[in-house]
């Protein structure tokens, strides 16, 4: 009998946080002060993380000790299941085997609780009243409304304003968690005031909705600010979905060639790719991870290698990323956790020194990938995810045309039940690409050649 499902024991979940950074040939490059453009210290940081995540942040020791407090909550949805997709390889003729772990089980449906928790607790360690935080599609903004619940913080979310308004429902959620949602930008910070000035029907960026939560924390000594991608230590705690996925591989008796994963600022891709990585860096294996981002906020594919702000006011330390230039807006796709300008310090590095691919796609591919998963496998992704599917069709199609029968894993970040509207407008004909030009990246770049080359 085929076997689909692979699970793990709750004894079986990781009791250790992975850090690639210590086994990279070249380590990423130190944030800068914005004013002096040297390289800054935990002090710096310290208005807007408490000093456990801070420490995180710098950190070169190869595992981290998850708290008990954390992998308790962990527990109401982890180990996630880790699927072999055989309707889709079937509806594919594919050689490939397909398979795919998903964290649409948990309480926000995706894969941002992962970190969202942890950062709930150091903030709650640290004594902290309130958090305030962005979100794009709200699946970020939900898992930290969750989180801030379990441990009775204040949150507070500045939501992309395309997204409050085409995602009800997740504005809906993250208030009966007992957030607060504001359509970012807004007329309530100094940051959304500057950009409504400039352009009042302003769609909005995680970029600037950015710049609002972190001028709120900035500003009030009870209250941190919370990211949902990009840094370090969030990429390290979502590191538990591939280590749970390498146990579960090695369950079936296989071993993937390819690892697929979204692309927004880093978290989802370095989730299930950093663990795989390791054995790359460790073991020389060829295991190639392919990051799969729009076509219409190609930063990888795209963009630059320089030193940014991760914010579009320019209130966050200078980071070493890929960048398409931190007031790039981009193309109001339904994928609203992809449309960040920037790429992760790490995954950036990595994507430099060639031990990482990027891929991109336009929304109808990836759209049309989505409905061909719902209606092979039964479940309905996330836009987001839909991204990884397209690459990973691709990644198939490919494997037939050559004879070749390489195992490709992805990862299903969430599922898309709350983004039932964008679904209708792709069925209903009425859903578009979006043509980004190299004079709109040009144009965009030319705003950040006085900054530091990284």
């Amino acid at each position: 009998m085929k076997q689909k499902k692979i699970t793990l024991s709750e004894n079986e979940m990781p009791h250790h946080w992975y850090n690639i950074i210590a086994d990279m040939p070249n380590k990423p490059l130190p944030p800068l002060h914005p004013g002096t453009k040297e390289p800054i210290g935990p002090e710096m940081l310290a208005p807007l993380f408490p000093m456990d995540l801070i420490l995180q942040e710098v950190t070169t020791e190869k595992y981290v000790e998850i708290p008990d407090e954390v992998r308790d909550i962990y527990k109401i949805w982890r180990p996630t299941p880790l699927f072999r997709a055989y309707q889709l390889e079937k509806a594919l003729d594919t050689p490939a085997k397909i398979y795919y772990k998903y964290e649409g089980v948990s309480p926000s449906g995706s894969h941002k609780p992962n970190t969202a928790v942890p950062q709930a607790y150091y903030n709650k360690k640290a004594g902290v009243k309130r958090i305030t935080t962005e979100t794009g599609a709200g699946q970020w903004g939900t898992a930290l409304s969750f989180a801030c619940q379990m441990f009775d913080i204040e949150c507070e979310v500045y939501m992309v304003k395309v997204s409050y308004e085409g995602k009800p429902y997740r504005k809906i959620i993250m208030n009966t968690y007992g957030a607060t949602v504001y359509p970012s930008p807004t007329d309530r910070t100094n940051a959304g005031r500057q950009i409504l000035a400039q352009d009042p029907n302003s769609p909005g960026s995680l970029g600037i909705a950015i710049s609002e939560a972190v001028e709120v924390a900035a500003g009030d000594e009870n209250t941190k600010y919370a990211l949902g991608s990009v840094l370090n230590h969030v990429l390290l705690h979502q590191t538990i979905v591939g280590q749970e996925a390498l146990l579960q591989m090695e369950k079936a008796g296989d071993m993937p060639d390819i690892i697929v994963a979204p692309f927004g600022g880093g978290s989802n891709f370095a989730g299930l790719s950093f663990p795989f990585l390791r054995l790359n860096l460790e073991e020389g294996k060829n295991i190639r991870c392919i990051a799969s981002e729009p076509a219409s906020c190609p930063k990888l594919t795209q963009g630059v290698f320089r030193y940014d702000f991760g914010d579009s006011i320019g209130m966050t330390p200078l980071l070493p990323m890929f960048t398409l230039g931190h007031d790039f807006v981009p193309s109001p796709i339904h994928a609203g956790g992809l449309r960040y300008h920037g790429a992760g310090v790490i995954v950036s590095q990595l994507l430099k020194d060639k031990l990482i691919e990027a891929r991109a796609h336009h929304q109808l591919e990836c759209f049309q990938a989505g409905v061909l998963f719902a209606k092979t496998e039964g479940i309905l992704p996330a836009p987001e995810a839909t991204h990884a599917l397209a690459t990973v069709i691709q990644e198939a199609k490919r494997c037939k045309e050559e004879g070749k029968s390489e195992t490709i894993l992805f990862n299903l970040c969430g599922h898309g039940h709350f983004d039932l509207a964008s679904y209708e407008n792709y069925l209903s004909g009425n859903l578009q690409d979006y043509e980004i030009t190299q004079a709109d990246i040009a144009s965009s770049l030319a705003k950040i050649e006085g900054l530091q080359p990284a």
